[in-house]
């Protein structure tokens, strides 16, 4: 595939640009953490518009459209977290009803954050066109699926797809089957595929690349613990962030062992903006902030008395702290002239207390 660097398209999500130059947009993932409690669900989407969070994200299966329920060993899960456990039990566990979903959309339209679900196969996808879902998320593991690409490129809405395991090749075959199939937009986030995943298989480096390589918005789907590597992939160009959310890691779950809280997710968002107003524009020289330093800058002082006619030399004129002197590249012309006046020590030296060329006064 072509590699060459592609200017970066923007796309919207309920009205909001996406991509360089705007805020991250942050996602917080509810995945199984409600614990098949509606009320955990509802209090979920509370807490994280109260976190900071621009978006709540669901997850659209049910254990029958993701596995087959089959004893055999390759039906087992892997993964520290849930090794040896049986598929279709796991997510049987972890799924968010399809009867919750509408109204869990409505609530988070009262309290004013944007939703939308990770599909996982084409009934998903239907299901949630009828509730106007915004903007379509492609899991890591479903980034091979390019039939489930075109159908949710094809409702003409924007994707976000995670990258996880993919090959360069394989993510351009699901960025190419996005666009052709009519996406309204698509963003690539980069995302190691273990739970917990460790910062130092994070590859951050990866997202500019990302950017660069498919014109696309990229980010980050983080499943590391703490809030250091999404500030750090910012600090990089992410524009999307997501990450896991849940109310107390206390409450047991398939996700919340590496799920933030809403005090931690808050951290987050605020070390978020604060990087992105650190990163600024590229620029030299004074800033607003750094007006009142300059002055503290090193300029020529007279350190001793000298007499109209006397010569400027080290000996009466060092280059010292404050700033209002002439600049302490001036002083090897300061060395040709003398005192126009007499001065005190202690004066900034000024082009009008330099007089004649010293040789030119010599002999007279």
């Amino acid at each position: 595939m072509e590699t060459a660097s592609r200017p970066v398209e923007k796309f919207e999500i309920a009205g909001r640009s996406v991509g360089p130059g705007r805020p991250a947009y942050l996602i917080a993932e509810m995945s199984a953490n409600h614990g098949g409690r509606y009320e955990d669900a509802v209090a979920i989407i509370h807490a994280a518009k109260e976190s900071g969070a621009d978006a709540i994200k669901l997850q659209t299966y049910t254990a029958d459209t993701i596995t087959l329920d089959v004893d055999a060993p390759e039906f087992l899960a892997a993964g520290a977290l849930w090794r040896g456990r049986k598929l279709h039990s796991l997510y049987q566990e972890a799924y968010t009803p399809w009867d919750w979903q509408p109204k869990l959309a409505e609530v988070a339209a009262e309290v004013g954050i944007d939703w939308f679900s990770s599909p996982f196969d084409p009934t998903a996808v239907d299901f949630l066109e009828e509730i106007d879902c915004p903007v379509y998320k492609i899991a890591s593991f479903e980034l091979v699926d390019l039939p489930l690409i075109r159908k949710a490129a094809a409702t003409g809405k924007p994707l976000i797809m995670s990258t996880g395991m993919a090959s360069l090749s394989e993510i351009d075959a699901a960025v190419d089957a996005a666009r052709s199939a009519g996406a309204a937009g698509a963003a690539l986030l980069k995302c190691t595929s273990a739970y917990p995943a460790s910062p130092a298989e994070a590859n951050l480096r990866t997202i500019p690349h990302l950017a660069a390589a498919f014109g696309v918005p990229a980010g980050l789907s983080d499943h590391t613990l703490g809030t250091a590597v999404p500030v750090a992939a910012v600090a990089l160009g992410a524009t999307v962030i997501e990450k896991h959310f849940t109310l107390s890691r206390d409450t047991p779950g398939p996700d919340s062992a590496f799920s933030l809280e809403p005090a931690e997710f808050r951290q987050m968002v605020d070390a978020v903006r604060v990087a992105e107003a650190a990163l600024g524009t590229v620029r030299y020289g004074v800033t607003d902030d750094s007006k009142a330093s300059r002055r503290m800058r090193r300029s020529l002082y007279v350190t001793k008395d000298v007499r109209r006619g006397e010569r400027f030399t080290a000996e009466n004129v060092r280059s010292v702290r404050p700033g209002f002197g002439l600049p302490p590249e001036s002083f090897d012309e300061a060395a040709l002239r003398v005192a126009a006046t007499d001065v005190t020590a202690g004066t900034p030296l000024s082009w009008s207390l330099l007089g004649a060329r010293a040789d030119a006064t010599e002999g007279t």
